[in-house]
């Protein structure tokens, strides 16, 4: 979006310079992309002086003209000018100039044979006066002193380019910026003026809005203005129009136009008399054409908006005018449409027709329902002053109520959502001043939302904006603290990532799958439970939840089994599911183990896994994890997938309170049925809720992290040391030189050799050095590295290597 300081004043009444301006709108939000001073199509034209004239060699009326345009050579330009003569002042326009008058955008080219380059213009063809019998002359006195210099004098003014969230569709209007200004305490916003229209007559053109399924046009406004004389628009208008890139049209057109940008309403103009009969807002039929203003022909899809005749389509509603009834400077009566269309319908017609126009932008964000009066009133009222004619009554034809939302909100909720406190006087002048209705309902604040903010649904967003116009910079800076005293992990979080390196250290590849699963291969592993099929699977092998991570373990063993491979252990820790309703799920460590055993061992004899392999497996994690195996209890009854009489359960006690782990054989009619390629499969599953947490605890040392954010360093020595010396002693001398500086030291060669007496050895290490305070210098460092090598000669006799 972009505005100017010079158009947002005619809304804010503010003390702010541009600058000051500039921060305020990205400090609430509204990120100011660029700042530029406005360019002009006649920043390009020259003050310049004719040095040399000659005649043409080939046209009588032409003169060849060496102008002097302030660089060192002189330009040539093929001149017809009368008045055209040596010593002349006059106005130059060079190649990509364009000339006001007739638009016409300069080249180089050859007339009759001889290249111009340029052109000097007339006061005529530079809108300067009708003067157009010879080119402008200027007075030596005045412009001596300025060849080369612009003649036409550079605008100061700044086009300020805000990036507008596609929330914010308000501020797509410069009334809505000024509003969120004002706001904040950065001006008063102006009052808009209306003026007393005479409305005599009832707008005679018929309007039906056809009341169908995904009608796209919920309000429809129209106003009628006969006997107007559209013309070229006022300077000021013009000036409004161009400085935010636009080109002026006519006057109609662009007061259409800057209302759009003045205050986010946009409207059509029709001409009266191209419509025949009436207008008829209605979805269009597959397969409907219509050629639109920007030149192009357009078929059209089902129920699409379009705003048609008893003729055929005028326009696509909220997107863009037909050629069929646009006006034109002979114009005589004009329609003005100010209508609501929703968002939905005007994005998905135009992404199919692929059409991009500033009203299809601003409507596909949602506009302000309530603004079409506002809307009809000041296109009436510039129309009216600018080209004359008379002024229908206002026709508002609602197809659907719009009404503004309500929120109940608890200041309160405030300081617990952002951590600091806001007045709630403050509070209430900040929602005022953005629009919103205030009234105090003991400690809750009933809120009404302003028509032009659909984005505010919930109290999360008026929060949003307290914070946002309050200002982000006041929000109190907290360092994180660089200290940790508490573990991250809980108990059962610890569990969990001990369990995974316990187990993947027993040769166990650690595999992660979906939580669903093929309903075939989950019906061989289900025990009391009922299958949770999805309803809307990702795959029809992915259709159910899997009640055992059996299920996909399988599946993935039995593809590596037939890619080759012999003996394959893997393990997963997730979910299983029992139900569809929260809580219905617990957390298992589940492995299954296949083929052999020391398969290519020359040592042992090759031999299947067996139950008693992964019983081990069990076992041993359980020990690990802290519990005593003598307090471990194993029982022969194991669920119906398991192998009868080559399968336990565990329990931490003789009382069988819970199940902690089953292990055993799979049970050999699941391996037909799933005709895998192993001589034996066995598997385990440690149930992770049913374990309490052991005395022992997984980590006994507290560990009190602490981070530094200056840069560290790195230094490597190598020392040649007695061969019966002790690394682990080394590393500890190199430590004891500052614990504070020195962060770690580690060995990363040992070499025995050439150049290294029998009796020694080469021991280079790594050591990193940096300071909690400081960034540390050269100085420092080489102070750091003589000590750690004066210390190491002096303690073990140890000589640095060179």
């Amino acid at each position: 979006m972009k505005i100017t300081t010079n158009w947002l004043k005619d809304h804010l009444d503010t003390k702010l310079n541009e600058n000051q301006i500039i921060d305020k709108l990205t400090d609430i939000g509204l990120e100011v992309e660029s700042a530029d001073i406005q360019s002009s199509e006649l920043d390009s034209f020259l003050v310049a002086k004719i040095v040399k004239t000659e005649k043409h060699p080939g046209a009588d009326r032409l003169k060849v003209c060496d102008v002097d345009i302030g660089i060192k050579n002189s330009v040539k330009v093929v001149c017809g000018a009368p008045n055209a003569r040596e010593g002349l002042l006059t106005i130059y326009a060079p190649p990509g100039a364009t000339i006001p008058k007739n638009q016409m955008k300069l080249v180089v080219s050859k007339i009759r044979g001889v290249t111009s380059y340029g052109m000097l213009c007339s006061e005529s063809e530079l809108n300067l006066s009708n003067e157009s019998d010879g080119i402008t002359e200027l007075l030596s006195e005045k412009y001596d002193a300025k060849i080369g210099k612009n003649y036409f004098p550079k605008s100061n003014l700044k086009v300020i380019d805000i990036s507008i969230t596609p929330n914010r569709a308000d501020c797509l209007g410069i009334r809505g910026i000024a509003r969120d200004l004002s706001a904040a305490g950065s001006g008063k916003l102006k009052n808009i003026k209306s003026e007393k229209l005479t409305q005599k007559n009832k707008q005679k053109i018929n309007i039906k809005i056809i009341k169908e399924k995904n009608q796209g046009c919920a309000i429809f406004g129209s106003c009628l203005i006969t006997g107007v004389k559209n013309t070229e628009s006022p300077n000021w208008l013009k000036e409004k129009i161009i400085s935010l890139g636009q080109k002026p049209i006519s006057a109609i057109v662009d007061v259409t136009n800057y209302i759009m940008f003045d205050l986010n309403r946009p409207l059509h103009a029709y001409d009266a008399d191209k419509i025949d009969r009436g207008i008829i807002v209605r979805n269009s039929k597959k397969g409907e054409t219509f050629k639109a203003l920007d030149n192009k022909n357009y078929k059209l899809d089902n129920d699409m908006c379009v705003i048609t005749d008893n003729s055929g389509i005028l326009g696509l509603g909220g997107i863009i005018g037909g050629t069929r009834s646009g006006t034109e400077l002979d114009t005589k009566n004009v329609l003005i449409e100010a209508a609501y269309f929703s968002p939905k319908s005007i994005r998905k017609t135009s992404k199919v027709l692929n059409i991009d126009t500033d009203a299809k932008f601003r409507f596909e964000r949602g506009i302000d329902p309530l603004s079409i009066e506002l809307g009809l009133q000041r296109a009436a009222e510039l129309i009216k002053k600018i080209c004359g004619g008379e002024v229908s009554k206002f026709d508002i034809q609602n197809f659907e109520k719009i009404k503004n939302n309500s929120i109940k909100f608890d200041p309160l909720l405030f300081e617990k959502i952002t951590g600091f406190k806001i007045d709630q006087k403050e509070m209430t002048k900040i929602l005022n001043g953005l629009g919103f209705e205030v009234k105090k309902e003991k400690k809750i604040m009933a809120l009404k939302v302003p028509s032009w903010r659909s984005d505010i649904e919930q109290e999360i967003d008026i929060i949003e904006e307290l914070v946002r116009i309050h200002g982000y910079n006041k929000i109190q800076i907290v360092e994180p603290e660089k200290s940790r005293d508490k573990p991250t992990l809980n108990n059962k979080q610890k569990l969990f990532h001990f369990l995974q390196r316990s187990i993947a250290s027993k040769g166990f590849l650690e595999t992660i799958t979906w939580s669903f699963t093929d309903s075939k291969i989950n019906q061989l592993f289900i025990e009391n439970n009922k299958e949770i099929k999805i309803v809307n699977p990702i795959s029809s092998d992915l259709n159910v939840l899997r009640n055992s991570i059996f299920s996909n373990l399988i599946i993935y063993l039995n593809k590596n089994l037939d890619r080759g491979f012999k003996d394959v252990s893997l393990f997963e820790i997730g979910p299983t599911f029992s139900g569809s309703q929260p809580g219905q799920q617990e957390t298992v460590a589940s492995g299954l183990r296949s083929g052999k055993i020391s398969r290519l061992s020359w040592l042992e004899k090759d031999r299947l896994v067996d139950v008693f392999d992964v019983k081990k497996d069990v076992i041993q994690s359980l020990v690990e994890a802290g519990f005593s195996q003598n307090k471990l209890y194993i029982d022969d009854k194991t669920p119906s997938y398991y192998h009868p009489g080559k399968s336990g359960r565990v329990f931490l006690s003789k009382d069988k309170e819970k199940v902690i782990a089953f292990f055993g054989e799979i049970h050999p009619n699941i391996l037909k049925k799933i005709d895998i390629k192993t001589e034996s499969l066995v598997g385990f599953e440690i149930f992770l809720d049913n374990i309490k947490q052991t005395k022992k605890s997984l980590n006994n040392q507290k560990t009190q992290y602490q981070y530094s954010d200056f840069q560290k360093s790195e230094r490597d020595f190598a020392f040649v040391i007695d061969k019966n010396f002790q690394v682990q002693e080394l590393i500890e001398i190199i430590y004891d030189v500052d614990k504070n500086l020195i962060k770690r030291v580690r060995v990363f060669d040992i070499y025995e050799g050439a150049n290294i007496p029998e009796d020694k050895k080469s021991i280079a290490l790594n050591v990193v050095i940096q300071s909690s305070k400081k960034t540390l210098k050269d100085e420092d460092l080489d102070r750091i590295n003589q000590v750690i090598i004066s210390k190491v000669e002096e303690k073990t006799g140890a000589k640095i290597r060179s």
